[in-house]
């Protein structure tokens, strides 16, 4: 962040600083709300486009969209975490761990039958357990083959435990983890190694967090949670403070657009957003669509290649094309912020069919031209060649019939008939004169992701930095690749 002729660095050490960091972002921010509280699918019909310093767009505008997916960014797997987890349970003499939000098992499982720890898995999707479960007995037998290959003592597993509950609050979570690890203990007793792990991720965490580890108790849990969804992560950090036989929680949050924010969502209950006293006294309040913002994956786009760019632009302007239809036609849907689900890869599929059937015609009329004009030629250039798309007036219809289909799908998704009096294509003249600023503005907002989500994560570290009567270590840790998973930062904590 610029300051002056400098750049400005802050901290998250302390509460203190912590804060200080959050009030940065926040009057960094402040310039950007439009970008914040826009949604891209009124680009058309609330021309979003005019918010945005018209030199920026003009600039932008002209831009390849391999270069525009450069903007947002800037420009290891489960096992690592796992590694993680299983370095804090050694050092705080945790026995179980216990997954929260664990979906189909995949963090459970490594830490189970890899690290050889007791686990909970809670999920609120019986589907879920039930694949965990099945996945589990197959994984068994193989390191059982295993073990027995390489002659080693064969001491049993302990299988991930599934259990399928919504967890609702601490004191929920509290019980069921309790509960269940005191049948856990009397099913699957374990076994601690001492040997120190040599893993670059737990020697990393060591290092950020050099205390001595604690004495062995059979009573104390580990809570761990990849990619929990919404508000369960923060329901795992307020369980860690409230109940003592959790020393350590381990949290990767996710689905930010999900979180109960306090001042928008009603109700007497802990919200999920923002959970800090200092974040709550600077009045701080994001909305839904900045909460959207910062899910993006701006890593990921940055590897879109041009044709993959120009895709997701062009699908944005059909669906902001389409709220222009709504609007007209079905003015009491848009109130209702329809989803029309993913029809991306419908149009993807019909997009590269017809540049087949295209590339297919024109070589075939080249081939022809070729034989009756050039065949006998010997002063033919050899670097000659057929044209490689179709004139910009076929290209523009071509668009247009995709739009069409695309409003089509839509309606049919959402159960509406298409209007007779529709005008397709005059709303799609009035769309399509625009269309090239989608993926600048696009680009533009999406960089403001990642800021969104580092105050979300500042928000929780603060919250646990202010807990005065709880000696409490913590950090934030990246510990994946962001490309191959968008949220890749762990706020991890021990009690000492």
């Amino acid at each position: 962040m610029a300051d002056g002729g400098g750049a400005r660095k802050y901290s998250c050490k302390t509460a203190s600083e912590t804060l200080k960091w959050i009030h940065a972002i926040i009057d960094f921010l402040k310039p950007y709300r439009f970008f914040l509280d826009a949604h891209v699918v009124n680009f058309f019909k609330d021309r979003l486009w005019e918010a945005v310093d018209k030199e920026w767009m003009d600039c932008l505008r002209k831009e390849p969209a391999e270069k525009l997916l450069l903007i947002p960014s800037g420009v290891v797997q489960i096992q690592a975490l796992a590694g993680v987890i299983d370095s804090i349970a050694r050092r705080v003499g945790a026995h179980t761990i216990v997954d929260v939000g664990s979906g189909q098992g995949y963090l459970a499982q490594v830490l189970s039958f890899e690290h050889e720890l007791s686990v909970i898995a809670i999920d609120a999707s019986s589907h879920h357990g039930s694949i965990t479960d099945a996945r589990a007995k197959r994984i068994e037998k193989y390191y059982a083959a295993k073990k027995c290959k390489s002659r080693s003592e064969n001491r049993g597993f302990c299988i991930p435990k599934t259990v399928t509950c919504r967890v609702l609050s601490p004191a929920m979570l509290k019980d069921i983890s309790s509960s269940l690890r005191q049948v856990d203990e009397i099913e699957n007793p374990t076994i601690f190694r001492d040997n120190t792990d040599s893993k670059p991720l737990a020697r990393d965490l060591a290092r950020e967090c050099p205390y001595s580890s604690k004495a062995d108790d059979r009573s104390t849990m580990v809570l761990a949670g990849l990619h929990a969804c919404g508000d369960l992560s923060v329901t795992m950090l307020r369980t860690f403070m409230e109940c003592d036989e959790v020393k350590a929680v381990v949290s990767i949050g996710c689905c930010y657009n999900l979180l109960s924010e306090e001042g928008i969502k009603e109700g007497d209950y802990q919200f999920g957003f923002p959970v800090s006293r200092g974040a709550k006294s600077a009045n701080l309040q994001l909305g839904k669509n900045a909460r959207d913002l910062a899910c993006q994956s701006a890593e990921r786009w940055r590897g879109l290649g041009e044709a993959a760019g120009l895709h997701n632009f062009e699908l944005h302007t059909f669906r902001a094309a389409f709220q222009m239809v709504l609007f007209q036609c079905y003015p009491e849907i848009i109130t209702r912020s329809p989803a029309i689900g993913r029809q991306g890869k419908a149009l993807r599929r019909q997009h590269h069919r017809r540049i087949l059937e295209c590339n297919a015609d024109m070589a075939q009329t080249f081939s022809q031209n070729y034989c009756s004009t050039y065949a006998k030629d010997p002063l033919l250039n050899e670097h000659s060649s057929y044209p490689k798309s179709a004139n910009k007036e076929a290209n523009s219809a071509d668009r247009y019939s995709m739009f069409v289909k695309f409003c089509k799908s839509g309606l049919d998704r959402l159960g509406l008939c298409v209007p007779e009096d529709v005008e397709f294509s005059r709303l799609w003249e009035e769309a399509e004169e625009f269309s090239e600023l989608v993926g600048p503005y696009w680009t533009l907002r999406a960089a403001l992701g990642p800021v969104l989500e580092t105050i979300l994560l500042l928000d929780r570290l603060l919250f646990l930095q202010e807990q005065g009567n709880v000696l409490i270590q913590t950090v934030l840790l990246p510990v994946f690749d962001p490309v191959l998973s968008p949220r890749n930062v762990a706020l991890i904590a021990e009690k000492f």
